[in-house]
């Protein structure tokens, strides 16, 4: 009798692998001239699809029921736009010795992207959380991530983002919130066909991101971006990012029991409250930083990476607890669209 194989699954997520190839693709063949400036378009045009394709499938209406736990929603939102930040400003004290200037300012970056949707319900189901928190945690994070994201990178990064102005802040309006709002506005007649065709729609959105990543390292590569970042000195951003990640790990899970929260709602404070979102904050990073993006979403996408293998590890840890209730995952719920 012949035993089933076991399907082989890689420890690092495909899209990342794909990211990846475009760094290593960006590095080898980089775009200049006309190419360059094609691909800088389409980037811009892509971006403002990317956050369109966010308004039509985030419903605000169905998010905004879940209002009414609002004491673990505000938490969430205060480790993601408050705690994150203050840690990121605390992390200057790294520069020069450990960071670069320009690294920093990535790290800083990332701590100002709103939370994930999916990866924070899918480990908050896997880990017998209460899974419409976290699905109400992420969509309120979007949400809001829109506006202060752009608005706390402005105030936080000043000058060092690569030369914030109101020109810049219009230029975001008009990128992002513009097409997020326009999505929202037509979700009542576009929000059927984006649920029926979510894998092509999935495509679209991915698709979307690697030509944003390939852009913009292919932006570096022509600036020097290798020159500027040495194996030391990306072992040190490591470093920073797995204590940023631990810190923020164990602040949520114990802050949420001191808080009085029981075992489900901290499964969906620690998840939400702990993870960055590369959707959102990739194409946010190629309005704020322009050329200088590249070393902006570095750090982003080892941080990424690595919340996701951390994640992955706890959630396993977290169902096979004594106390642990199974809690069915919502076929639709708050925010799910």
């Amino acid at each position: 009798m012949t035993r089933p194989r076991r399907r082989l699954r890689l420890p690092v997520d495909p899209y990342i692998l794909a990211l990846l190839g475009m760094v290593v693709l960006a590095t080898l063949l980089p775009a200049r001239g006309v190419a360059a400036e094609a691909a800088s378009g389409a980037s811009t045009v892509v971006v403002g699809l990317l956050f369109f394709l966010y308004g039509a499938k985030l419903s605000t209406r169905e998010a905004l029921d879940g209002v009414r736990h609002w004491r673990l929603h505000t938490t969430v939102l205060a480790c993601t736009f408050v705690v994150f930040p203050l840690l990121g400003l605390a992390a200057r004290g790294l520069v020069p010795w450990l960071l670069t200037p320009a690294l920093y300012s990535g790290f800083l970056f990332l701590c100002l992207v709103p939370s994930t949707i999916q990866s924070s319900i899918a480990f908050t189901s896997m880990a017998k959380g209460n899974v419409p928190a976290a699905i109400c945690a992420g969509s309120f994070s979007s949400l809001l991530g829109m506006v202060l994201t752009p608005l706390l990178a402005v105030v936080l990064l000043g000058s060092s983002g690569g030369g914030f102005s109101a020109d810049s802040a219009l230029k975001i309006a008009l990128q992002l919130l513009a097409p997020f709002l326009a999505g929202q506005l037509l979700r009542r007649w576009i929000g059927g066909f984006l649920a029926r065709h979510k894998r092509i729609i999935g495509f679209v959105d991915r698709g979307s991101i690697l030509l944003v990543v390939y852009t913009a390292f292919s932006q570096g590569v022509v600036a020097g971006i290798w020159q500027q970042v040495t194996w030391p000195r990306l072992f040190a951003l490591l470093a920073a990012e797995a204590v940023l990640l631990a810190v923020m790990l164990s602040l949520t899970w114990y802050g949420a029991a001191r808080m009085g929260f029981g075992r489900a709602d901290r499964i969906a404070i620690q998840f939400a409250g702990s993870k960055k979102s590369l959707a959102a904050g990739l194409p946010m990073a190629t309005v704020l930083f322009a050329s200088h993006a590249s070393l902006a979403v570095l750090p982003l996408m080892l941080f990424h990476q690595m919340q996701l293998m951390v994640c992955a590890v706890i959630a396993k840890r977290r169902a096979r607890d004594p106390e642990a209730v199974e809690e069915p995952v919502p076929v639709a719920g708050p925010g799910a669209a």
